[in-house]
């Protein structure tokens, strides 16, 4: 008797293991589809590449700007492109005008991207990874005239 209820005590553990593993694992992999980057009054982003995992169904990019200038001197957005749109798109981006937020109106080439944020501010955008392919080459950049040389990163997706 003694030896079935520790048995079935050390079974009740292990399965409580199980599913702590288990909601540890959701979560790490929901992270996984959380990305944040920050932009700062050097046109810089602290990063130059975000990996997203294949099991994302949808992304959530959070944009920080670090610095303390206002967006109409020195504002930042995050737009995602395929590599081969990013000139035009950075080029198309200049037209549009702070207002547009330095992105084209129905501009297809440009698959998802935040609001021009000052500093001090965050903006965030969530989209479906449906809309990328396994292995694309995509590149994500800042539109806000000028910036483009040096803000910008590749974004791997599975």
């Amino acid at each position: 008797m003694k030896l079935m209820r520790n048995t079935l005590a050390a079974a009740a553990l292990l399965g409580a293991q199980a599913l702590l593993f288990s909601m540890h694992a959701d979560a790490a992999a929901a992270d996984q589809c959380k990305l944040e980057i920050t932009g700062n009054d050097m046109m810089q982003y602290d990063k130059k590449e975000l990996d997203v995992p294949a099991d994302c169904t949808q992304v959530t990019v959070t944009l920080h700007h670090s610095g303390k200038l206002p967006k109409q001197a020195m504002g930042h957005n995050w737009v995602l492109v395929n590599a081969s749109d990013l000139t035009a798109v950075a080029n198309a981006g200049m037209s549009a005008g702070l207002e547009s937020d330095y992105v084209p109106s129905g501009d297809k080439r440009v698959l998802a991207h935040t609001k021009v944020i000052g500093g001090g501010e965050k903006t965030a955008v969530t989209f479906p990874t449906s809309i990328l392919k396994k292995g694309g080459s995509y590149m994500y950049l800042c539109t806000f005239p000028g910036h483009n040389a040096l803000m910008r990163g590749a974004f791997k997706f599975g």
